[in-house]
């Protein structure tokens, strides 16, 4: 059997049609919609299945990439019984990969992002919170940027190392806006304003950690099947106390995803994304390693005939 990572993808992932094909082609998909629908009182249906506006809203957005994530596993799970080397998200997908090792349950793991997005919301309300994707820049000369930028009162933090030459930042949106010709000037091929209502990973979100910390202490169990690698430190854990902590301080912390790739890809033969395939997008400059998409039915079918 080959070495595999499971890797969870986060916010922005989402689209409207998402999971419809598991929906309409599969009973215990339809089951964990409804289930997913009663534990959170929001119709997921009508969510991702439907033009709206609240799919972009990251209350809305967390449990919407979460339940289709959990049902790609899931199905792959009831199918291969496979156990990762360890297991890797992006951002919200840590959470995915928390119910994926067990020590969240289905509904806990909904209420729980779900609550996650509501907090981070309510923390960035009336701050003029934003993120930018910046092309072309090594970290070093981004890092440098925002560290002068800070001296000088900007609000600008790197927040997702997602891949060489590509990293988002997160802060003030006027700032941001401000810093977009400096970034240009020091060879950015491209300095995009993202739409989103929150600074994901920066010191922005610090009022929604210690209430993020108490929900994760209700809701997570110390069972853990397989090891998680942590956005925040690009190490694995494996425990509740390690997951606490970790999962609460990734509000404010920037997300390490090159450098878990990085890490570990040695210890890795193939990686499997369940439920989207963005982060296949960023494993392409990470990795020469494949990476696997489950995003519906047809794709599911495809893995079982690569893996076996």
């Amino acid at each position: 059997m080959k070495k595999i990572a499971f890797i969870f993808p986060g916010q922005g992932s989402q689209f409207v049609g998402m999971g419809e094909d598991f929906y309409n082609s599969n009973h215990v998909a339809k089951e964990m919609f409804e289930k997913a629908s009663d534990t959170l009182k929001i119709d997921m249906k009508d969510l991702l299945f439907k033009e709206n506006s609240n799919l972009e809203k990251t209350q809305f957005a967390q449990p919407a990439i979460l339940l289709v994530s959990a049902i790609a596993h899931k199905l792959f799970e009831d199918e291969m019984n496979i156990k990762p080397i360890f297991a890797l998200g992006h951002s919200l997908g840590e959470f995915s990969a928390n119910y994926a090792t067990k020590s969240l349950s289905f509904e806990d793991a909904l209420t729980l992002v779900h609550n996650r997005g509501k907090l981070m919301q309510q923390a960035c309300e009336g701050k003029d919170a934003g993120m930018m994707a910046l092309i072309g820049l090594s970290d070093e000369v981004v890092e440098s940027i925002c560290k002068q930028a800070q001296k000088e009162s900007y609000e600008v933090y790197p927040a997702n190392y997602n891949s060489n030459g590509q990293i988002v930042i997160a802060g003030k949106r006027s700032d941001l806006k401000a810093l977009e010709s400096t970034f240009k000037e020091n060879g950015a091929k491209r300095a995009l304003l993202l739409n989103m209502s929150v600074a994901s990973h920066c010191p922005l979100l610090e009022s929604a950690k210690e209430p993020l910390r108490e929900i994760l202490n209700q809701k997570l169990n110390d069972e853990f099947l397989f090891d998680i690698v942590s956005n925040v430190t690009a190490q694995k854990y494996n425990t509740k106390d390690d997951a606490i902590k970790l999962l609460s301080d990734q509000l404010t912390k920037p997300v390490l995803y090159k450098q878990s790739i990085e890490k570990f890809d040695n210890e890795i033969e193939l990686y499997i994304e369940f439920g989207a395939n963005v982060l296949k997008g960023l494993n392409r400059r990470n990795t020469t390693k494949p990476t696997l998409c489950i995003t519906d039915i047809q794709t599911l079918e495809k893995a079982f005939e690569q893996i076996q």
